[in-house]
């Protein structure tokens, strides 16, 4: 029990004084990243996948 409490005293202590929280244009700044590339990555995906499906119609539609 003791280790248990020691480590939450020490957590606390580092999360308090060691740890450099961002300001909140930096945190602004990060979650708008994050969004941009999201949608980049999104988009990235949606135009495989139109191509995929294209190419498979395109495949099965084939008559022999």
């Amino acid at each position: 029990m003791n280790d248990l409490v020691l480590y939450i005293k020490e957590s606390y202590n580092e999360l308090i004084h060691k740890v450099t929280w961002p300001t909140w244009p930096q945190l602004l700044d990060s979650t708008k990243l994050v969004l941009v590339a999201t949608v980049m990555i999104a988009f990235i995906i949606f135009l495989m996948d139109t191509v995929a499906k294209f190419l498979t119609t395109t495949v099965y539609s084939m008559n022999f």
